[in-house]
């Protein structure tokens, strides 16, 4: 008897919803796969922009994963402090068969020790944070080395999640599923990354996200010591 494989998708307070839901919405398509949420408990969460999310299992209930998935967002700098967090993804990194980081979650991965010495991305403003766990910066909006897949922020985590069921299950499965969710993305503006959009938005991009960038220096300084000190 086959052991059915399954996918889980980590869920903590003020992560950004898309992240999440965006690579569910394929990942939990895929034939054959089971997939879960999975939190600290199995309380409801809220997301950061006050979507509430319910887990279906917890930490202490869940299976090992073949496919783990940690999304990004705001509640990523309290994520990556947190021991019992980062231990809960650094094990079931250790058991899965493929990784899948999006946006800041890549810097979960860092913190869990996932990334040294491996090419890995992230959402624009905070990516050039992961060298401190030791990190190869990708400006790609995908990037794959061995088995951790890294998207860039929120949306990219779309593309990526299509491009993981190509390799779990073939490039037909992941065409179908992009064209049942009718995946064809058009935006109106061309501003969707620091290097194409206009300056005067970049600037005001980053002055509104200064706070929280502070709140990350200090998350990610703090996590990586933590990950110096284990060895």
């Amino acid at each position: 008897m086959t052991t059915q494989p399954i996918a889980g998708l980590l869920l903590f307070p003020g992560m950004t919803q898309l992240d999440l839901t965006g690579p569910y919405e394929v990942i939990a398509r895929l034939p054959g796969w089971r997939t879960e949420i999975v939190a600290k408990t199995l309380a409801p969460v809220t997301t950061d922009k006050g979507l509430v999310i319910t887990p279906s299992m917890d930490f202490a209930g869940a299976p090992q994963f073949d496919l783990i998935i940690v999304p990004g967002g705001p509640g990523t700098d309290d994520a990556l402090t947190d021991a019992e967090t980062v231990e809960f993804v650094r094990v079931q990194a250790a058991g899965a068969k493929h990784i899948f980081g999006i946006c800041t979650g890549s810097l979960l991965l860092g913190a869990a020790g996932l990334l040294k010495g491996k090419r890995a991305g992230g959402h624009w403003a905070a990516r050039d944070l992961l060298t401190q766990f030791g990190a190869i910066v990708s400006d790609a909006r995908m990037t794959k080395d061995g088995n951790i897949y890294t998207a860039g922020g929120v949306t990219s985590g779309i593309d990526m999640a299509l491009q993981v069921v190509a390799d779990l299950a073939g490039e037909d499965v992941a065409k179908q599923i992009q064209l049942q969710i009718e995946y064809d993305p058009a935006p109106p503006f061309n501003a969707g990354t620091p290097f194409v959009a206009p300056p005067e938005i970049v600037a005001r991009a980053r002055a509104a996200g200064a706070g929280r960038r502070k709140i990350r220096e200090d998350a990610v300084a703090l996590a990586a010591d933590t990950l110096s000190r284990k060895g």
